[in-house]
């Protein structure tokens, strides 16, 4: 059985860098002071999705993600992995979106797509920790979810069925679900596998129309011209709000309601310190202390 797979990736600011100049002054992050990263979790979502692929032959993987032009980083690093193809949704009209926007845009992204069995992403993305996207997205499309996976066991092909082991607070469950289903997976699934040399050759001069513009802008000529019609998977596609037939008042900042009051660095640290030696009675004391202010017990 070969399988249409979808992963929800998202090109996030590395959040152990926030500086003062980290957010704007209408309360959106400002990108362009923050490094940009591949959101961890959705790399662990996409070696799931790439296992699949491997056992699956025919399978198809097809990244998306949501952002500037720069977000097309995200596409040629699925790619080197094993990706097939990637949609990036690049609209001004985008920008600011808190998740129900998002998970708005990317519904209407993937009934563009049309085909799929499994839809795919990270619990959540480290510049926001809602863990809210990928539930909505599911509610959107009206499909089933599995959240919180940590591993894709095994998919019925007859049956049109898929068994995951998911790790949640004080255990692991096996939950089996239909097929098309939404899945959201934990930092502790597998790590993503490293690019493959050999992919990274194929795609390395893949760009998206953004890119391209962005290198001619001053007259000059894109290098390699040619190979991006002789090599049609070298464009990257990107899909504007009319592209998905979205509803402009659903998306960005017009269709957020919530909106981010502040963000800062916080350094926790200490009032006070204590040295404890290993002998029976520091243990005992320590443990005494901690049943008396509740923090254990």
């Amino acid at each position: 059985m070969s399988l249409k797979i979808v992963v929800l990736a998202k090109q996030v600011p590395d959040t152990r860098n926030v500086g003062k100049d980290a957010m704007n002054a209408d309360g959106t992050i400002n990108r362009a002071a923050l490094p940009a990263i591949f959101n961890p979790e959705d790399l662990n979502a996409l070696e799931q999705a790439l296992r699949l692929k491997d056992t699956h032959p025919g399978s198809t993987v097809t990244i998306l993600t949501m952002g500037p032009g720069r977000a097309a980083e995200i596409i040629r690093e699925g790619l080197y992995r094993g990706a097939d193809n990637g949609y990036l949704l690049t609209d001004r009209a985008f920008a600011g979106a808190d998740t129900l926007a998002t998970s708005y845009a990317l519904a209407t992204a993937i009934r563009k797509i049309g085909e799929y069995d499994l839809i795919i992403g990270g619990r959540q993305a480290i510049d926001g920790d809602t863990a809210q996207v990928g539930p909505q997205v599911a509610e959107k499309l009206g499909l089933s979810q599995i959240t919180y996976s940590e591993e894709i066991l095994n998919v019925d092909e007859e049956g049109r069925r898929i068994t995951v082991k998911r790790h949640i607070d004080g255990g692991v469950e096996t939950v089996e679900g239909p097929l098309p289903i939404v899945l959201t997976v934990n930092g502790s699934a597998a790590p993503c596998r490293p690019r493959n040399a050999k992919l990274v050759m194929k795609y390395k001069r893949a760009l998206g129309a953004q890119e391209k513009a962005a290198i001619t802008k001053d007259g000059s000529e894109l290098p390699y011209a040619a190979q991006y019609e002789q090599k049609p998977y070298l464009n990257i596609q990107e899909w504007s709000v009319a592209d998905v037939d979205g509803d402009t008042k659903q998306c960005g900042l017009s269709g957020s309601p919530t909106k981010v009051k502040k963000i800062e660095n916080i350094i926790f640290q200490a009032k006070e310190s204590k040295t404890l030696t290993g002998s029976d009675q520091d243990v005992e004391d320590l443990i005494v202390e901690l049943l008396a202010n509740h923090t254990i017990g």
